[in-house]
């Protein structure tokens, strides 16, 4: 799926790892495309997917933006051969040059904070760092097939992408410690059992096109949910929900979206449209966020 133009105020970065498009109005789907490697990508990759989500939270008509793999993945985190010889060079002395992964985290998502909701259909494995995206996006639907793992400690490593103090507040330390000290594998059942995804769908071919798969569709659905709002409601929503998940107690997250967000709601065309379209009973027609 190769990138179409849309009008959009500046175009989309290029990509040398992820197939972008944007298969219906506000929507960005984006398709983590090394299917030989399930998916694993390389730090160039994930510099690419940096430029990519900052140029999707900067862009007005963009308002909810959908992650899935290539193939039987999701992604299965690293590309090991990299990081070997990364860490080859580092034990050289030799100089590294950049670090793997950006400041958002693994594939630009495992830490960011962004201003725009990113939601998961996971097709397969989400291993690694793929498990680290899962733990940081917005919403998660998975097909029934989906695999999840953090299997750092079976290598040597940690996962130091930003998942576990997320995992604790998520699902609760005794089933982080679980995931993270064992390196099990659990099925998309028991993901939603502990609160980690949203739904389950059936499963889809791997080998044909993504938006024929349910789980795509079903991320397509929540999106289309979420397009129906105002865009300026859902970024300020968004920002109180990462308030008290990322800034402390519940009281310090309202007092923080009040004072940094009510000013831009209340001037903000959207407020006034909404308020007017339910005295004239009909429906609101919103426009895009100028936040």
């Amino acid at each position: 799926m190769a990138m179409k133009s849309q009008g959009f105020k500046r175009q989309p970065p290029p990509q040398s790892y992820a197939a972008v498009s944007f298969p219906a109005p506000h929507v960005m789907l984006v398709v983590f495309n090394r299917p030989q490697a399930l998916n694993a990508m390389t730090s160039a990759a994930q510099y690419d997917l940096e430029s990519l989500f900052s140029w999707y939270d900067s862009e007005p008509s963009l308002r909810c933006a959908i992650v899935t793999g290539a193939g039987r993945a999701f992604c299965a985190g690293m590309d090991l051969k990299e990081w070997n010889q990364s860490t080859a060079r580092r034990v050289n002395g030799e100089h590294a040059g950049q670090q793997m992964m950006p400041r958002s985290g693994f594939g630009a998502l495992s830490r960011r904070h962004g201003k725009k909701p990113v939601i998961a259909a996971v097709n397969g494995l989400a291993f690694g760092g793929g498990m680290e995206i899962v733990s940081n996006l917005d919403l998660v639907v998975a097909a029934k097939s989906a695999r999840f793992a953090l299997p750092e400690a079976k290598r040597g490593v940690v996962a130091m992408a930003g998942s576990l103090p997320r995992l604790a507040r998520t699902i609760g330390r005794p089933r982080a410690t679980e995931l993270a000290l064992t390196g099990k594998t659990i099925t998309a059942a028991e993901a939603k059992e502990w609160g980690l995804i949203n739904a389950v769908t059936e499963d889809g071919p791997s080998d044909g096109d993504v938006l024929d798969r349910p789980v795509v569709k079903s991320a397509l659905e929540y999106a289309a949910s979420i397009i129906e709002n105002s865009p300026d409601s859902v970024i300020i929503s968004r920002a109180g929900i990462l308030s008290g998940w990322e800034d402390g107690s519940a009281e310090n997250g309202a007092r923080l979206l009040s004072e940094n967000w009510e000013p831009a709601l209340n001037e903000g065309e959207n407020l006034r449209e909404g308020l007017q379209a339910f005295a004239e009973k009909r429906a609101p027609k919103w426009v895009d966020s100028k936040l």
